[in-house]
Order: C-alpha cells, then structure tokens, then sequence
C-alpha cells in the first residue's frame, strides 16, 4: 500500500487491520484482552504503514504518563544503582521514562509527599524499593489512587502481581554452611540496620544455620551495622577484640564486608589466612578489592528489570518471575581453617 504524504494516523491503523479505534489502542498499550491472530493483524498494519504512536496521545488517552517511578530509602547506593539499571533493561526501546524518587521513611509526612508526588505525576506505575517496600500503608495508598505497584523485598510481601522477591534466609545459611564446611566454627556476624526486612532475613538464616550446625553465637560476635562501609568498619573492631578471636565474619553486604577488611588490615590479620570474610549483594566492590570478596550473588539488577516489566507488560506478567534465588560465588576472601582457634593470651 502506497503510505500518503501525511504521517498514518491510528484511524489509519485501524482500517487497513480492519478493527476498531479502541482494539488499536489496547495493542498499543499491551492489553492482554486481545486474541493473538488479531494482536498479530494490528501490529502488521502498524509495521506496513509506518505508524509511530503519539506518547502524549497516549498519556492522555490512558489518563497516565509513560513514567515508571522508583520509590526508595536505601544507604546503599550501588543497591539502587542496580535497580535502575534493571529498570533501563526493561524500559529500553519502549516510550517509557524512569523517575527515581528519594524520600525519608523516618518522616511523618512520608505518605503525604508519596500522595502527592503520585497525583501529581500520574505514574503509570511505581517500583517500591526496600526498606519502605515493607509499608503496607504505602501499597495500599498506590492501590487507593489507581496505581499500579510492585514492591521489591527480601521475603514475599504481596501476591506474585505486587511483587518480587529474594530467598535471603536461605542464601544466608548457604554460606554459613559453607563456612563451616571449611573448618571454621567460631564466626562473626556484622548484622544489617536495624528496619530493613532484608537484614532481619540474612540475621535470621545465619542465626539457623548456626544452630543447625551446633556452633554458639556469643553477643560479642555480632555487630550492629548500617549497610556502610564506615558501619562496617565499627563493627569489626568490636567483633575482632573478642577473645579467642573469631576466624570468620559474616556481614550482610558488601560494603560492610569491606570494612571488615580494612579493620583486619589495620590488626595485622591476613585474609583469608588469619580470618575469613564473606560479604551480601556481590556489588562491584566484592569483585574489586584484594582479595576478592566471597559473597552471595543478590540478582538485583535481575529483580528490578522483572518488577518493571510486570508493570509495562501486563500480558507477560505470569511470565515474569516473583521469587529471585541467591547464590553464593566464592572468591579468594575465604580458606580452610587448618590450625586451631587463637586463645585469649596465646
């Protein structure tokens, strides 16, 4: 077909598929209330006649911008980093925009600004990171004003449409089992903040799989921490003045794993020869610092481009994964313990 001197219109769209206005518009905006051979009719008109759909058109069609908000509250920004990322993944070759949205979960204004951010904006959807994914308040706000929502977490917190999640419990006891495996016995914990799901997942799986295996876990080898470096390093120098010291810390991400690094440097301890380090998140810095951290891969990124897509693409949402599996890569940051444990004064 000859295409006129004027771009295609939708109206054009329709005819030539021979369909309505209305069933062009749903294949535009992914409604999986369509047969696949009319689907299929649609989009070959689109592709015969060149047809670029108006985004505004659009938007205002749907009453919706083709923005997908990024709601969050986290100290780790590599975390949210790759979040965006996967997001990107997912939006990329589509009309869709990602606005990423900090906000204070210690404010009491913290549902208002949402409240408000959300009608202003008019998302087409929003991706709630953690900590402030763990809000039911906030979920039921976005469900409240007819936006669509996934909430990411550490464990399930909504039905498979709402969300994506990790098997942090798990993971975490994975890596003690290895630890053990190892020959270590007496290990360290530099726990999460206190707040995030996410730190009360990993602290529990390594409080179980300690039991499990029998091993104590005294109050002076476990420090609190923030998901920082700096808390890390705090952590550590508290953990490491135990007598007899331990021979292994676990620290629930990566950043805190560095500090303990640092602190081990700064005692004269070799890892992995005098003590052994596992870190959370394989972050770029587990991979980067000497020696190589041992960590349990968190697929984030994997996370975030699967929570945009249960957004953008309502038809493929079955499709998309709600629960993420953790794996542990081992690096050079863990060795078998072979000489006893160092006792006070000896």
């Amino acid at each position: 077909m000859a295409r006129s001197a004027r771009p295609p219109t939708i109206n054009d769209v329709a005819r030539t598929a021979g369909v309505s206005k209305k069933t062009v518009s749903r294949v535009l905006n992914r409604s999986p209330l369509l047969k696949q051979d009319t689907r299929a009719r649609v989009e070959s008109a689109i592709a015969e006649l060149g047809y670029v759909p108006n985004p505004q058109a659009r938007a205002l069609a749907l009453r919706r911008n083709f923005l997908i908000g990024l709601l969050h509250d986290n100290p780790n920004a590599q975390t949210v980093l790759n979040i965006q990322e996967g997001v990107l993944d997912a939006i990329r070759e589509t009309d869709f925009a990602l606005v990423v949205r900090p906000v204070d979960r210690h404010s009491p204004e913290m549902l208002g600004d949402i409240r408000e951010f959300l009608e202003k904006q008019r998302l087409y959807g929003v991706l709630i990171l953690p900590p402030i994914s763990e809000n039911d308040e906030l979920a039921a706000l976005c469900a409240s004003l007819g936006c669509n929502y996934v909430r990411l977490g550490a464990a399930q917190l909504d039905i498979a449409e709402h969300a994506v999640c990790s098997n942090d419990r798990e993971a975490v006891g994975r890596a003690v089992d290895y630890l053990h495996d190892m020959g270590h016995r007496r290990i360290g914990l530099i726990a999460g903040p206190e707040g995030f799901r996410s730190a009360l997942e990993r602290r529990e799986g390594f409080i179980e799989a300690m039991a499990r295996h029998g091993l104590d876990l005294p109050r002076e080898l476990v420090g609190q921490g923030g998901y920082t470096f700096d808390s890390g390093v705090a952590a550590a120098e508290q953990i490491l003045q135990a007598a007899p010291r331990p021979t292994a810390i676990f620290a629930s991400n990566d950043e805190m794993a560095a500090g303990a690094l640092h602190v081990a440097r700064q005692l004269g301890l070799r890892v992995p020869d005098d003590l052994s380090l596992i870190g959370f998140d394989d972050s770029p810095i587990a991979a980067h610092i000497w020696p190589p951290m041992t960590t349990v891969r968190w697929p984030v990124r994997s996370m975030g481009k699967a929570a945009a897509l249960k957004l953008i693409a309502p038809d493929k949402a079955a499709e998309q994964p709600s629960l993420f599996l953790s794996d542990l890569v081992r690096r050079a940051s863990v060795q078998r313990r072979t000489r006893p444990v160092e006792r006070a004064g000896g």
